[in-house]
């Protein structure tokens, strides 16, 4: 019987033991198995004998692990994004990568505007304020009528496009970047677009990070970049950490060259010291942006769904790297 292997990540594990959504999906396609697991180091030989590999986020697979791979048919990324998997060695060994791009979509739009909001209205200090049972409200100047902002979006896919929606619909004057989305997006939605990363920069009171993780976008948004933006401006990050130059944006918050920054995801998470915990004008939340009970269980079917067409061969979804 063919194995569909889960792989979940040991250190903050996100599945089921029992793999329940999973099983009922596969039925009795294939025998299913879970793993934890810390790097691709622990790829054990039962994993490495597997039909199919379902994987979480933050559980690397690299070209050494897999090589490894005896019989894969597909690699499933639990998610979005697929900057974990090296998508080019598992082309050159006729693995298929696959992901999972809608399933987090109304949830990840609803974190960056909550991020938003909370920088705007300045939620966060309002809070430890009152909770002081004191209100001498110190962050008056960072407060700010929505209606009078500029809310820039990098990169116009699906979370882009819902984030656009909803800060259109809060008042927010919406402008967009992103090279290779077609003429009349913009049109489309009734939002305006930027033609330059720069352009955008210069405009934008809110920066609302929406691309993926690539070579091209590593570190797109650096000490240059974030020196375009007005000391005035929040930057939101609800993508992948490594978008934006940690020891960039930690340095423009703890400088006073940006008003505030709401990061659900950052370089190198979780935040690594008690200087980085304590930079002042941080919201960080915790790779969540993605999570609610609903998106969890549409990300596991999809996932089991499309592990269970490799091992029967049929037609695969979401195929990211060319292998069909």
């Amino acid at each position: 019987m063919p194995r569909i292997t889960i792989i979940d990540w040991r250190t903050s594990p996100q599945g089921d033991p029992d793999s329940t959504i999973e099983r009922h999906i596969i039925g009795d396609a294939a025998e299913v198995r879970r793993f934890l697991c810390e790097t691709d180091a622990d790829l054990t030989e039962e994993i490495c004998a597997s039909d199919a590999l379902i994987v979480w986020h933050n559980m690397p697979l690299t070209a050494q692990g897999i090589s490894r791979l005896k019989q894969c048919r597909a690699i499933i990324r639990n998610g979005v994004g697929f900057d974990s998997v090296d998508v080019a060695a598992a082309r050159e060994h006729g693995i298929a990568v696959c992901n999972v791009p809608d399933y987090g979509t109304e949830e990840v739009a609803d974190h960056a505007i909550a991020l938003t909001m909370a920088l705007c209205r300045q939620i966060l200090p309002l809070d430890a304020e009152a909770k002081k049972l004191g209100w001498l409200i110190k962050v008056e100047p960072r407060l700010r009528r929505l209606s009078t902002l500029t809310f820039g979006i990098v990169g116009l896919g699906r979370i882009g496009t819902a984030t656009a929606l909803r800060a259109k619909g809060l008042g927010f004057r919406v402008i967009f970047h992103d090279p290779y989305l077609a003429n009349g997006a913009d049109k489309a939605l009734g939002i305006s677009r930027v033609r330059t990363l720069d352009e955008l920069l210069r405009q934008s009171d809110v920066l609302s990070v929406h691309c993926p993780l690539n070579a091209e976008t590593h570190h797109l948004i650096a000490e240059r970049e974030l020196a375009l933006l007005k000391p005035s401006s929040f930057v939101v990050n609800t993508a992948r950490g490594a978008i934006i130059k940690k020891t960039a944006i930690l340095t423009a918050l703890r400088e006073g060259c940006l008003a505030g920054a709401g990061l659900d995801v950052i370089e190198n998470e979780p935040l690594r010291t008690e200087d980085e915990a304590a930079t002042p004008n941080l919201i960080a939340t915790c790779h969540a942006a993605f999570c609610s009970v609903e998106s969890k269980i549409e990300m596991r079917s999809t996932s089991a769904r499309i592990a269970r067409a490799a091992v029967t061969g049929e037609p695969l979804e979401n195929v990211v790297n060319g292998v069909s």
